[in-house]
Formats: C-alpha cells, structure tokens, sequence
C-alpha cells in the first residue's frame, strides 16, 4: 500500500503542534503576584474563632508590615454554634472576596468544619476572571479541590489562627511571603526518612487533608489524581480510621494512576484500647507498595510545628534518595 509522504510529514507537524498546545492548556492558572499596596481579605468560612485577639492582632498586623491592606469578612467574628457564622452568612463572605476585584488574595482565618456546607453556592466566575491567592489549609482542602477543578492554583499554608503557636519570623511564614509577592523559585530539601520509597516523579501537586479527600470522593470536587503528586496530612485521627480512609481512597484508584506522594504532619494520632499493630508509615507503605511511585515521608505541612506553603496545581519535581528528599516547584 503507497503511503502519501506529504500526508504523513502534514499528520505529524499537526501532531506536535496539538501537543504543544494540550501541554500549554495543561498548566493551571497562576494568580497575580501581589505588590505593596494590594488588599488581602481574612474571611472564616469554617470554624468558629475562639479567643481571636492575640493571633488575629498578629495576622492584620503582619499582613500589614508586609505593605498590605487587610479587609475582614463582615461575619469574621460572629458565633454560630460549631461554625463562624451562618452557611449563608459564611458563603456571602467568600463569595464578596471573590468577585471584590480591589481584593488580591484571600486569607483563611482558620479551619475546623463547614466549607464543604458552602462550596456547592460559590460562584467561582470572578476567581476565572481575575485569579487571586487562596490560602489555608486542613478543612480549607474542600476549596482547594474546586479550585484545582477549576484550573486554578492555591495556596495550602498556615492560617491567621496558626499565629497561636509560631513566631512571625517561622519558615512558614517567610515562604509564604515569597510564593504571594513572586519572590525566587520554591525548592525544597529535607532529610531522607527509612520509610521512603526512591525515585523520581514530576506532576501537579494535589492534595490535602486526608478525611476531606475521602469525604469529596464521587463529588464534583473529587480530583483526577491521574500522573499527579498527592499530599496528605492529618490530625487527631486514629490509626485504624487512617487506614480505612487510605483504602477508600484506594479502592476509588487514587493512587494506581499518580506520579507520585508526599506525607505530611500526621499529629495527635489517638490512641486506641487494641493496638492497630502497624505505625502510620507501614500502614501507608502497605497501601501503595504495589504500585511504583516515589514516597516522600515527614514532609513538614499540615498541623505540626512547621507548615510549609505548597502551591496546589503547579508543576512539582520530586526526588527521593537514601540521604535527601527533593521538592522543586516549576515557576
């Protein structure tokens, strides 16, 4: 059978260049650096804020020394049982920071419960139009998946309650500064742990807290974890739940197509009157052992003393050897 030469030749400069946009279209949308004189909003659209003075004093003025006006969400500061405010109330705060275009970020006053309650009203179509930061962390993980859903990326870092227990001059503190005003490239190295599993591994960064990734499993704002780097962290959870939510996600293939995973802060692990028989880490290496990802464990993100910013839906590099564990974000 003749083959059309030219045909073939015109297929595959059509092939590639298909390619090369699909690759393009494949990044997610970077919000705007900030720049002094930008406006942040501190919004609550989860727990309830206890015994607020100290930590939001330190979180307004902090934002402020950085050059940065701050507005607070109208309901910040009200009570409603388990919650800040209201769902309504709550969902009216957020929604204001999002389609306000004189706000250039939005900060998370804390977490808890009740951002999943809100999320299915959020109109995201101003975030489209005009992407600012979103940052938090723990039940902020609800936000974060419809972000990424979006096209999005976002911000998983500290929250102005996390001021409690860190100084204004932590790590955490200062990386995030960096990441929100475009201040050099974000690269990462940290002491190997036995439990790694080596390799190399590059793909977006997704994730979060662990019962909130199961609890959105078969919801509009599960994510496609397919050749993806997943970050889980937890908090006061015992080991047996911990692994049952591991093999529902699993059983749900969130990790039989991704490139690779990061473990973060597991803490306050309770104790239970039977011993489980296996530690955190053996409990995670059995669930992905079968399949041939790289496993970063003991990264310092989620509720532990360190709360290293990591930017959700950028392009991430992992290398894991004997001696170090290497994270290089993409600029």
């Amino acid at each position: 059978m003749k083959v059309n030469f030219f045909f073939v030749v015109t297929f595959f400069i059509l092939s590639l260049g298909f390619s090369q946009i699909s690759h393009k279209m494949d990044k997610l949308i970077k919000p705007k650096n900030l720049k002094i004189g930008d406006t942040i909003s501190i919004i609550a659209p989860s727990g309830v804020l206890k015994d607020y003075d100290e930590y939001m004093y330190k979180s307004i003025s902090l934002m402020e020394s950085w050059g940065l006006n701050v507005v607070l969400g109208s309901n910040i500061y009200d009570s409603y049982g388990h919650f800040s405010s209201s769902d309504a109330n709550r969902q009216k705060d957020f929604q204001n920071a999002i389609d306000d275009n004189k706000i250039k970020a939005i900060w998370c006053a804390r977490g808890g419960y009740g951002a999943m309650r809100i999320i299915d009203k959020i109109n995201y179509d101003n975030l489209l139009k005009h992407p600012k930061w979103v940052i938090g962390y723990s039940d902020i993980t609800a936000i974060h998946n419809d972000i990424h859903n979006l096209g999005v990326e976002s911000l998983h870092g500290i929250m102005s309650k996390s001021l409690e227990d860190i100084s204004v001059d932590d790590e955490s503190i200062k990386k995030l500064k960096d990441i929100i005003f475009g201040k050099g490239e974000l690269h990462y190295v940290i002491e190997s742990n036995k439990y790694n599993i080596t390799g190399e591994a590059s793909g977006k960064l997704v994730g979060g807290n662990l019962t909130l990734l199961q609890s959105l499993l078969e919801s509009k704002s599960s994510i496609d974890t397919t050749n993806k780097i997943i970050f889980i962290e937890e908090v006061g959870e015992y080991l047996y739940h911990i692994d049952r939510m591991l093999h529902s996600l699993k059983r749900a293939d969130y990790f039989s197509k991704c490139s690779g995973l990061i473990v973060g802060d597991f803490t306050d692990i309770r104790k239970n009157e039977t011993k489980f028989g296996k530690n955190l880490y053996e409990i995670i290496n059995e669930i992905v052992k079968e399949y041939n990802f790289p496993v970063i464990y003991g990264f310092p993100a989620g509720h532990g003393q360190k709360n290293l910013p990591l930017i959700f839906g950028r392009n991430v590099e992992i290398n894991v050897s004997k001696n170090k564990s290497e994270i290089r974000f993409s600029n």
